[in-house]
């Protein structure tokens, strides 16, 4: 397009970063960047808002942080750019911090009834995520706003981690009813039959979920190396480089037992022996990414891994104990949020 004499403009500039977001292409981003601080875009806001976004989404937090500050203008986009930035990446008291203030700019834009809506869905999801699921389904029976089909998705999500196989079924039965081409539901149903060992209700939803011929969402991670994006999936047999990320994870398990990790079996969704679901965790797609980070990036350097679902326990699990013994902060990004995992600790605090 500039070869062509033709420069850029904040909308085609969005769309340059928003391709960096999805690809997790920071270095990129960053190139961008100092294009825009050498045109006369270095002073618009929505470059600077798009700007923003990429950072938060590519984890560079510090970044987006440091734009932020030193934007001459700021509008409402631009505010909850930099909220859900720190949402996303676990500073709570931060988003808290700024969220006020946008809260008195956003009432000026949006109706009583969008804002109550969204306030109830936040109710349901916090309440979820925090194990009181019987206060959850209260709220959303007595609810006046009609429930969109991610609450019931979130609940269904927080009974595998609670172990509530009825509200499961109530909440399977609710997201089907409106989204009746969901594979999640059946998926995530079937997921909390498996964590109780439920194999019987495993095979039966699995068969519904057949019949309605609906495809299960594979679940993979990649990582950037050197500009080139890596992708991972679970059992994966196909990387050029895999025998050595095997290696090196038979590596990092001795030192994991040394340090006091234990597998989460329940993790392991397979009606397999103990022996063989150790092994289907050790080769989680996220534990492959963050072995060829270790492998290939300098010593220091942050592994950022991103994920096309939610981080499981065990390897939540396991990437807390890796940069510890590692001394290596990793980053994942998953569905939910970015976990900063730093001297053996997450900065979702176990909570996501």
């Amino acid at each position: 397009m500039m070869a062509g004499g033709v420069g850029p403009n904040p909308s085609t500039l969005s769309s340059v970063l928003l391709g960096c977001s999805e690809l997790s292409a920071l270095q990129l981003g960053k190139q961008v960047h100092q294009l825009v601080c050498k045109s006369p875009l270095h002073i618009d806001t929505t470059a600077g808002t798009s700007l923003i976004s990429m950072y938060c989404k590519c984890g560079a937090l510090e970044d987006a942080k440091k734009l932020f500050v030193e934007m001459p203008r700021r509008d409402l986009v631009t505010w909850n750019a930099m909220i859900s930035g720190y949402a996303q990446h676990g500073a709570g008291e931060l988003a808290l911090r700024i969220t006020f203030v946008a809260v008195l700019l956003a009432c000026n834009h949006a109706g009583l009834l969008d804002l109550g809506t969204g306030y109830f869905n936040c109710m349901v999801d916090l309440l979820s995520r925090a194990g009181k699921l019987d206060e959850a389904v209260d709220l959303i029976k007595k609810s006046p706003f009609k429930p969109h089909p991610a609450i019931y998705g979130t609940l269904l999500g927080a009974c595998r981690i609670h172990k509530n196989t009825k509200i499961a079924e109530f909440a399977a039965k609710n997201l089907l009813d409106l989204d009746p081409g969901s594979a999640a539901a059946y998926v995530q149903l079937a997921n909390v039959y498996a964590a109780m060992n439920k194999w019987k209700d495993v095979a039966r939803v699995r068969q519904l979920m057949n019949r309605s011929n609906l495809v299960k969402t594979p679940g993979y991670s990649w990582i950037d190396v050197k500009n080139k994006v890596h992708e991972f999936r679970s059992g994966d047999r196909i990387h050029p480089d895999l025998g050595s990320i095997h290696e090196k994870l038979n590596e990092l398990e001795e030192k994991m037992k040394l340090a006091g990790y234990v597998p989460d079996l329940e993790c392991a969704l397979h009606d397999v022996g103990e022996t063989e679901k150790k092994q289907l965790l050790l080769r989680h797609s996220e534990k492959l990414a963050i072995a060829y980070g270790l492998m290939k990036l300098p010593p220091g350097v942050p592994i950022r891994v991103f994920k096309n679902l939610r981080i499981c326990a065990d390897c939540h699990r396991a990437a807390k104990c890796i940069s510890e013994i590692e001394k290596r902060e990793i980053i994942v990004r998953d569905t939910t949020r970015f976990h900063h995992f730093k001297d053996g600790s997450c900065s979702c605090r176990d909570y996501w």
